[in-house]
Parts: structure tokens; C-alpha cells; sequence
């Protein structure tokens, strides 16, 4: 079923666009500020350094581009059936989160170099001791997911309002 009303729609289809142009500017202007800045070079428990991944979360499939692109492009579909499908407010809005940050991150693989879908994500956020390094639209989509899965669990939990007072159906005696 569909999300109850049109401002619902229109706050998710808000909130990915929040997401992806935030996530775009950053990475332009962290490429513009700190373009030489090599991985390894940050230092802190938080910092700036820029990097390309070409594959999906933590560089799988960084040598088969047009397959991480394609499996993208089929993700969002998928996560965009289920906001679209989803009565709950929460999830739909947290869903919305993990479509801005995929739909930022697909930017990059066809405006970066090399482009036509074989583009490197730019990720700059890195986190001392952690080893890697991620961007606006991965914070956009680990969060999402994670504010989704906890609300969707929650909502199962809870009695249907039109259920509740109403006593259990009769199992025959």
C-alpha cells in the first residue's frame, strides 16, 4: 500500500534530495580543498582524507565497476518500492535517508573520472584506527537502515489500532 498522503511523499522525495546535494557538495569541496590529501595522512580520531573507491562498502568489487553500478541501480529500486509501499512515517522518511545517500553515491560513478557508471565514489570522512574512510551519503545510508530496521521491529510490536481492546479471535472452543 501506498504511504496515506502526499505530504508524506513529498518530505521523502525532500529528504533524499537534502541528502545527495549534501553529499555531492561536500565531496566538491573537499576535492577542491584537499585534492593531494592521500589516505593514511589524516591524523585524529577524526579527519579529512580524501579517497576513490570503486566498489561497493569497504572497496568489494572495486574491479568490476559496471556490476557495483548495476547492483546499485537495482538497490534503489528495490528501497524505493518499499518507501513508496510503507504506511509507517519513520520508515518511510529513513528510507528516504538510504535513497539520498545511494542516489549521491550513483552520482559519483557517472560524473567521476572515469565516468559512464566505472566512476569512483569520493569518500573523505575517515575515522582513526578504523581504516577506512566514508562520505556524507554512506553516514545518510547506514543510518537510515539502521532508524528503519529499529522502527519497523517497533512498529511489529505494537497491537494494530484497529485490533486493540478487541479480544483474540477464537481458536474453536
Amino acid at each position: 500500500m501506498a504511504p496515506t498522503s502526499q505530504g508524506l511523499r513529498i518530505a521523502m522525495l525532500a529528504v533524499g534530495a537534502v541528502v545527495a546535494g549534501a553529499d555531492q557538495l561536500s565531496k566538491s569541496l573537499v576535492l577542491a580543498t584537499h585534492a593531494g590529501t592521500r589516505p593514511g595522512s589524516g591524523g585524529g580520531w577524526i579527519s579529512i582524507v580524501l579517497a576513490r573507491n570503486h566498489g561497493a562498502s569497504t572497496g568489494i568489487g572495486a574491479d568490476h565497476p559496471l556490476i557495483v553500478t548495476g547492483i546499485e541501480i537495482v538497490a534503489i529500486g528495490f528501497v524505493t518500492a518499499l518507501a513508496l509501499g510503507t504506511r509507517n512515517r519513520v520508515v518511510a522518511i529513513s528510507l528516504a535517508l538510504v535513497l539520498g545517500g545511494a542516489l549521491g553515491n550513483l552520482l559519483d560513478r557517472f560524473v567521476r573520472a572515469p565516468g559512464l557508471g566505472r566512476g569512483a565514489v569520493v569518500d573523505w570522512i575517515h575515522f582513526g584506527g578504523r581504516g577506512g574512510s566514508l562520505d556524507v551519503a554512506d553516514v545518510a545510508i547506514q543510518l537510515g537502515a539502521i532508524v528503519a530496521l529499529a522502527a519497523t521491529f517497533v512498529g511489529s510490536r505494537r497491537p494494530h489500532p484497529a485490533r486493540a481492546g478487541r479480544p483474540a479471535p477464537n481458536s474453536g472452543s
